[in-house]
């Protein structure tokens, strides 16, 4: 059975409300970026650092449109282009803040392929994708449409 392994780390310093930490990786993509409760949760637009969240959404974004395209290769059809937005929506409950549900939403360019085989294909590239199978105790929603 083939296998292979990838990393990630993080540093927090301080309590869970006053700290902050920062995430790295081998790629240096995340080299030592900060994040912090104050950054997940007050900083609306993201851009001061990043939180779980987004890098969740980042990776089923990306693990999802690259199972498409193989799917799509395997298939028979070439994309041109794969534009998948994840969104992660939370929710506080009595028991803290919880994924409530993730949306995919897709916009392809796919020439010569039929609606009704497109949508067989995002569908499959939903339930197929690694990063869908590791969230599955999350409803996905996927919304698709061709361009």
């Amino acid at each position: 059975m083939a296998s292979f392994k990838r990393t990630a780390s993080a540093v927090w310093n301080g309590t869970g409300p006053d700290g902050s930490g920062a995430l790295s990786g081998p790629s240096g993509v995340l080299e030592n970026t900060p994040y912090s409760a104050k950054l997940r949760f007050q900083n609306e637009d993201g851009r001061a650092g990043t939180n779980p969240e987004e890098l969740i959404a980042a990776a089923h974004a990306g693990c999802y449109s690259m199972a498409l395209s193989f799917g799509l290769t395997n298939a028979g059809f070439t994309p041109t282009q794969l534009r998948c937005t994840a969104t992660i929506t939370m929710e506080k409950g009595d028991s803290g803040w919880s994924f409530a549900k993730i949306t995919l939403n897709l916009e392809a360019e796919i020439p010569e392929i039929s609606e009704e085989k497109f949508l067989e294909l995002a569908q499959g590239a939903k339930a197929g994708c690694p990063v869908s199978k590791a969230l599955s105790a999350v409803p996905i929603e996927l919304e698709a449409k061709l361009v």
